[in-house]
């Protein structure tokens, strides 16, 4: 049996921590011989519904969860963590402005990122899931100095598996038949999701759909998505964002298909003539070494428009990051 290995949660309360730790501990993240930790972080406040979340673990009798810790302490919750998954973070209250929930979510990202440093396993690989992902991402891997800036990505494999979706529904496609989605960008409206090097059963995906259908019905549907089910359901996705971590961790671990790749955000090194020190959602493909972002693909003038139009919106959330980096340093 092979040694377990250390899994982080923060919200682990929460809707998306609650969908995610029962698929973590089954099995379905590492693969079904790969024992795991679960180390449950929450605020204070929540600490009597995570006690429920742990009891319920506990009855679900998982062969492959070796431990359950569940704390408020973020020394006890990376103390020597492998994959940190930071999923909480403060939601958008009525009538607050964008600036001002990026600020108070720098603060908490930022103290996630000094604590990553300090306790956690020096090849953590960290995702950040809490919105605005990208930007928070980008905090949180300032803060951890030590860390290599590659162990950070944020999440954009829900707009990616969203995309796959919509795509295999016009198709009348299975989504295992489709390769090559590729979210550009933003986890934001500003999102690209582009099919133009989509194959659909090895057919390309623009011989079987319009560019208009796709300009018009499929970007602002991924784009919008979040805010139908909330309209929908009266809750923002939560299975669909916990399906989602378990398929960009199970492909940052395990390694990604032969011949196609995925959508993650990570730190931008000029690739496709976005600014350095950016955390921006590419096609990357991942093994043993970690990902690689996948280079060289032509880019018509709307995709580049798209992209430039996304980096321009992560370029301001990162100046407001800096005056707050500025006005505590």
């Amino acid at each position: 049996m092979k040694n377990p290995v250390k899994v982080t949660l923060t919200g682990a309360a929460g809707h998306i921590g609650y969908a995610l730790a029962f698929r973590i501990a089954s099995g379905e993240m590492f693969g079904p011989d790969q024992p795991v930790n679960l180390r449950l972080l929450e605020i204070p406040q929540a600490l009597g519904s995570l006690r429920g979340v742990g009891m319920e673990l506990e009855d679900c009798a998982f062969p492959l969860l070796h431990d359950v810790v569940l704390t408020d302490d973020p020394e006890i919750g990376f103390r020597e963590t492998d994959y940190a998954l930071l999923i909480g973070a403060k939601p958008r209250g009525k009538g607050m402005e964008r600036k001002d929930l990026i600020l108070d979510n720098a603060r908490i990202f930022a103290a996630q990122g000094r604590s990553l440093n300090q306790y956690a396993n020096r090849d953590v690989r960290v995702l950040v899931v809490g919105n605005p992902a990208n930007t928070n991402a980008l905090i949180a891997q300032s803060n951890a100095p030590d860390l290599d800036p590659s162990q950070f990505s944020s999440m954009t494999r829900l707009d990616h598996n969203r995309a796959l979706g919509q795509l295999a529904n016009k198709t009348n496609s299975l989504v295992a038949n489709i390769n090559r989605m590729t979210i550009w960008g933003n986890h934001s409206m500003t999102q690209y999701p582009d099919i133009s090097q989509c194959l659909v059963g090895g057919v390309p995906a623009y011989d079987l759909v319009t560019r208009d259908w796709v300009i018009d019905h499929m970007i602002p549907r991924i784009q919008r998505r979040g805010g139908e089910i909330i309209s929908a359901r009266g809750l923002s996705s939560a299975a669909s964002a916990a399906d989602a971590v378990v398929d960009h961790v199970r492909d940052w671990a395990l390694g990604t298909d032969e011949g196609d790749w995925v959508s993650m955000s990570v730190t931008t090194d000029g690739s496709y003539g976005i600014s350095e020190g950016l955390m921006f959602s590419f096609p990357v493909t991942c093994s043993a070494r970690g990902y690689q972002i996948v280079k060289g693909l032509e880019l018509d003038d709307l995709s580049v428009a798209r992209l430039k139009a996304s980096e321009r919106e992560l370029l301001e959330e990162r100046a407001i990051v800096d005056e707050l980096l500025q006005a505590t340093s």
